[in-house]
């Protein structure tokens, strides 16, 4: 297909990135993030490089080789890619993710039309600032907070700007809670339109070759991501200007990228810009003038080709066609669809690419589908996740009965879900990793909002599936009250009949000592509790699911908390296929029940896990005026290990959760002195998959 002129990109897919440097603000201080190295008895100052007024820890990013000229705006920093080695990062630690990327498996979907097999999904979604994104959360509740990981395939940390930088490591939040749901996650290689302050040189300076055929910067991004604990790299050259000698660099790169990720597993994803010519013209196509970048003669270059938003039902058939004979997936290819301004309301063609009846044509990429917080006037957490549930599982509100004829197509209506719980123990608590408050045992321990997407739990990936002969009532994930973390499931409204709430698609072996446990409450009207534990699959998409029915015997936890216990022996020998709830309230009663957690676990295995060890202050700023920010290092716990957690011990015995990280260091951005208190005492432990916590390692920062 002849090459076209290229076309002004729409404004909106642009405006942020080439504001971001004007735009960059200071980020919010940081409810928990990791440190670096160890330190020695006595408190040091700052880490060489940081500010001496702020310990505060922000996600990483480069310019592939040189540098702008002229002054980066206030709390930007000009780095350069060849500077960066692990050994020299103060931050490193608390930018590195710790969850291993889980094995998925494929339940039998809820509907005949969610297919297994056929389009995936990828997301580019912009998490915060390219400059001052916090490393590992912060105090507001205002937050992207995903959590429909069921049917993602792969996520673009996206970002960069030429005022700031152009090739993003992801921030470890993001990619912990997508590892724990078998989601890859890749960074970001931007290299800018000139309208927007691209400059050919540092396209020059990503290509960069030596005498000796080695590609610096390739092994430079492979260092990164293994050092950063993600899965490879999305690489977008969108700078006009280069010629066809340039164009055969960049194809050479991409192979030395993949040579060097090989052995690390490491993803390329290309961007549909660049073509074979040096000149960028964006094809919304897999055809002759780009094809090299995904497969050239000596076989794979990319692993997936994004392609660009100017698809039409034509293109992408022929693109299709030849990925095939290229001896491709044609699900290789995503084609684009922006919806960063107008959301479910944006205009596609979706039987261009996922027809209902017939194949899917390629898979989908989703252009900044954070618009699901952005275009809110309210941005509370609820108002967030009903608006996110609409965007991703429809106007139902059900996966399993997705509104007929919808405009917009939501994922739940056409692919089908995925999930990692497959093994025990497994524990939810309705954590979606952002919240008003902190709660442990149905007690509020932090009275801050904050935001830590790696202390997020494997969330249903159904939401909601709900099965009644009578009135449905609503089923949301809310934030007025909460067992653990920041949320809990909220079932309300009046139940004319039984209800029953689908829960997780598991892979769960049990044994005599299983055993289930449910932590619940209802805070308005008596209701019956039933486990719903099915041991055989549906006979076919859409079928019921088949659930062995458990009665729940409750005894009060407090605060209006139940511990409903139900042992699986009965089960032994079986494997649990999926989970959920059945909830009768007599005389057709309004009622407002709650579930803060389920978690099955053998018995047999029931042991705390080990403390973390060495917990020591790593850096002190502040503290003349009775504050102080500090960095904490630990040593990992032995054995397994869902997260940490560390609290202020006050003088008077309370106890203050004061933030939660997966990794082995944290940030805690300021420590106010209590009274007159000797020194600020801090207690640090291990949780594991059903939340059981360990002994406390305890560390002090003494008051001058």
């Amino acid at each position: 297909m002849p090459d076209s002129a290229p076309t002004p990109l729409p404004p909106a897919r642009r405006t942020l990135l080439a504001a971001a440097a004007a735009a960059a603000a200071a980020g919010a201080p940081l409810l928990g993030a990791p440190a670096p190295a160890a330190a020695a008895p006595a408190i040091p100052p700052a880490p060489a490089g940081a500010d001496a007024a702020d310990l505060t820890p922000y996600a990483s990013y480069w310019f592939p080789g040189s540098l702008p000229h002229g002054t980066p705006a206030p709390g930007t920093v000009w780095r350069s890619l060849g500077d960066w080695s692990p050994e020299s990062d103060p931050d490193l630690a608390h930018n590195t993710a710790s969850v291993p990327l889980a094995p998925r498996f494929t339940p039998v979907p809820p509907h005949r039309g969610a297919r297994a097999g056929q389009a995936r999904i990828s997301a580019l979604v912009s998490f915060g600032p390219t400059s001052r994104n916090p490393s590992q959360g912060s105090a507001t509740a205002d937050h992207y907070a995903l959590t429909h990981w069921a049917y993602l395939d792969e996520l673009v940390f996206w970002g960069g700007s030429a005022g700031e930088g152009l090739v993003l490591a992801p921030n470890a939040p993001v990619v912990d809670a997508a590892h724990r749901n078998g989601v890859r996650v890749l960074g970001n290689v931007f290299l800018p339109p000139v309208p927007y302050g691209g400059d050919l040189q540092w396209t020059r300076d990503l290509v960069r070759r030596e005498p000796d055929g080695r590609f610096p910067v390739a092994e430079q991004l492979v260092r990164v991501a293994v050092a950063h604990g993600f899965d490879g790299w999305f690489v977008n050259a969108e700078t006009d200007g280069g010629d066809s000698a340039l164009a055969t660099r960049m194809r050479e790169f991409l192979r030395a990228l993949r040579a060097a990720g090989a052995p690390h597993g490491l993803r390329i994803t290309w961007y549909d810009a660049m073509n074979v010519t040096g000149r960028v013209g964006w094809q919304g196509a897999l055809n002759a003038l780009n094809q090299e970048f995904f497969e050239d003669r000596s076989g794979r270059v990319a692993d997936t080709l994004f392609v660009d938003f100017r698809w039409t039902a034509r293109t992408l058939a022929d693109s299709g066609a030849l990925a095939g004979r290229l001896g491709r997936s044609r699900h290789e290819l995503w084609a684009a669809v922006d919806v960063e301004s107008r959301g479910w309301e944006s205009a596609v063609d979706w039987d261009a690419v996922v027809p209902r009846d017939r194949d899917h044509v390629v898979s989908l990429g989703l252009y900044r589908p954070e618009w699901t917080r952005n275009h809110l006037t309210d941005r509370s957490p609820g108002a967030f996740h009903r608006a996110d549930d609409r965007f991703w599982t429809g106007e139902s509100l059900d996966p399993s009965r997705p509104a007929p004829q919808a405009a917009w197509r939501a994922p739940a209506t056409f692919t089908a879900d995925r999930s990692t719980v497959a093994g025990l123990p497994f524990g939810c608590s309705f954590n979606t990793g952002h919240g008003l408050r902190w709660y442990e045992a149905g007690a509020v321990t932090s009275e801050e909002p904050w935001n830590q997407l790696a202390l997020q739990d494997r969330l249903p990936g159904r939401r909601w599936v709900v099965d009644t002969a009578g009135a449905r009532p609503s089923v949301t994930l809310d934030f007025a009250d909460a067992w653990r973390g920041g949320s809990s499931l909220l079932v309300a409204g009046a139940l004319t009949a039984p209800v029953t709430v689908g829960l997780h698609a598991t892979r769960l072996p049990l044994t005599g000592a299983s055993v289930a446990e449910l932590v619940h409450a209802s805070g308005a009207g008596a209701v019956a509790v039933e486990l719903g534990v099915a041991v055989r699959e549906p006979a076919s998409p859409g079928a019921p699911v088949p659930y062995t029915w458990l009665k729940t015997a409750a005894q009060d936890s407090g605060r209006g908390w139940r511990t409903s216990r139900v042992p699986l022996g009965r089960l032994a020998g079986r494997t649990a296929y999926a989970l959920a709830v059945r909830i009768t309230a007599p005389g057709r009663a309004a009622v407002s029940w709650r579930l803060g957690a389920l978690t099955v676990r053998d018995t047999t295995a029931r042991r705390p896990p080990a403390p973390p060890s060495h917990l020591r202050v790593e850096a002190v700023s502040g503290q003349g005026d009775g504050r102080a920010g500090l960095r904490l290092r630990w040593d990992r716990a032995a054995g397994p290990v869902r997260h940490y957690e560390l609290h202020r011990l006050l003088p008077d015995g309370t106890r203050r959760f004061l933030a939660g990280t997966c990794a082995a260091a944290l940030h805690v951005p300021v420590v106010v002195r209590a009274g007159g208190e000797r020194a600020a005492v801090f207690e640090l432990r291990t949780l594991d998959e059903t939340y059981t916590a360990s002994a406390p390692a305890v560390t002090e920062l003494p008051w001058g």
